[in-house]
Order: structure tokens, then sequence, then C-alpha cells
């Protein structure tokens, strides 16, 4: 897994809890009992779940200690795990009323097998509710690979080598849950993010997308790598008259309800 950084995550806070709002907005469940969040970063998207069901007993799980360790800081009556989610889906263990996961399932493969088993982890009446970025060929996602596979870069980024994101599109989705799940919505939203400069642009994903390619690079060739990244994004999101940048993020949702 790419390593985080719970600080350079937060950055950008409420443009990446927006989306975890509007999913926790959309969930038809009353009052449900017990919550896990999986991959739950450094806690933002657990606090969004325990103010719309404040009596829950909640759970957030993250494969990152540091991220834990943020969460637990300042949620520190909740319960923490730092764990797998691939692995956790595939433990015998106690169901949840809500299996919510907020931009985390993008950095699991298989989501044929996974996601009924998270679904089968989900009580009857209960629900499986998770969002994950759907632009993968986005501009400034491709740019990355584009880079990474230039002269300059590609001996850096070995065939392979680089952990990307795993996302499909809504058929994908639907032909996965609908047959395990008594009623399934799914929809997309785009977000359009208006950001100072371009320079903030390479800051989003230095806490999120480019973290598999950072780690695969020495320290010492890493600043380079961005600058030569800035450029290109530069050229790809040209400023606005007031010098500000829009910055496109699609999202996809799925709420599957037992």
């Amino acid at each position: 897994m790419p390593t985080w950084n719970a600080e350079q995550y937060l950055k950008f806070g409420d443009e990446r809890t927006q989306p975890c709002r509007d999913l926790v907005a959309r969930v038809n469940l009353d009052s449900p009992r017990r919550i896990i969040d999986l991959g739950c970063g450094p806690g933002n998207s657990t606090a969004v779940v325990a103010r719309r069901w404040p009596e829950a007993d909640i759970t957030g799980l993250d494969s990152s200690a540091e991220m834990i360790d943020a969460a637990r800081l300042q949620q520190p009556a909740r319960h923490w795990i730092v764990g797998d989610i691939e692995q956790w889906s595939r433990k015998d263990g106690e169901s949840f009323d809500l299996v919510f996961s907020n931009a985390a399932l993008q950095w699991v493969s298989e989501h044929d097998e996974i996601l009924p088993r998270l679904l089968g982890r989900v009580s009857s009446g209960g629900a499986l509710a998770f969002q994950i970025p759907g632009n993968y060929d986005g501009p400034a996602h491709r740019l990355m690979r584009e880079l990474a596979a230039s002269s300059a870069w590609r001996t850096w980024f070995p065939e392979g080598s680089i952990r990307e994101w795993f996302s499909q599109e809504f058929p994908f989705y639907y032909d996965v849950l609908a047959p395990n799940c008594a009623r399934l919505d799914l929809w997309l939203t785009d977000y359009i993010h208006i950001l100072p400069n371009a320079q903030a642009i390479v800051e989003w994903y230095k806490g999120t997308g480019l973290r598999p390619f950072l780690d695969l690079l020495p320290e010492e060739k890493r600043a380079s790598f961005m600058a030569d990244y800035l450029e290109l994004i530069r050229t790809a999101f040209p400023p606005q008259p007031d010098s500000k940048v829009l910055f496109p993020f699609r999202r996809l949702f799925a709420i599957a309800y037992r």
C-alpha cells in the first residue's frame, strides 16, 4: 500500500469530506446500531457518520497507523483498528448495520470478489455504502501515468510497479451488487473544486494519487518529479481570469441494501 500522511491529506479536508457528507445523506437507515468505516483515514469520514447517527457504536479501520493515530487523537472515544480492508473482508466476524467506505476501495483490487464479501458482513436490513473516485482517465491522473512512462522517468517505474486505483464503470457495479442485495442505488457526481492555482492540484494529489509514484522514487528525485508534473498540470488546467483554477473531480457512489 502507498504511504500516507494525515496532515497532507487534510490540506483539502473540506473538499475531501463533501462526498462523504453526500453519501451519508443518501443512506436510508433510521438508526443503525453498529457501523464500521473502512479506510477511515484520519477520522474525517467517521466524524460525518457519527453526526448523522450519534447513538451508533462506530468503528474505524485503516491500514495506516499514522492515520489511525490522528483519528484516535481527535475522537478518543471511538473504536479504531489498524487493518487491511481486503483481509478484514475475508474474516468470519460480527456483522454491521452499515458497512461504510469513503474514497478507500479504489486501493483494493478485485471488486467483483470483495464487494459481495463486504455485503455479507451487513446485517439484514442494513446497507453497504461506498464512494470511490471515478476519474481514473481524467487529465490529472492520466498525466501522472504519462509522466512516469516518459523517457526521463520510465527507468524508475518498471512495468507493473505502480499501485494505482481500481475502479470500474456503472454496469460493473450493478452486475456485482444487484444479485446480492434487495435494493441498489448508484450515481455519479462531478465536483468542481475551485483551487487557488495549479500548484494546489499537485498538493491535492500528494495526499492521494501521487503517493504510489512518489513512494517508488528516492527522496532526492521526488521534488523533480513533482516539478515536471506541475508543468503538465499548468497546461491542462489554465487559470481563470481571476487566477483561480477549476479542478473537476468525478466520484462514483453506491448503496446496496440487504
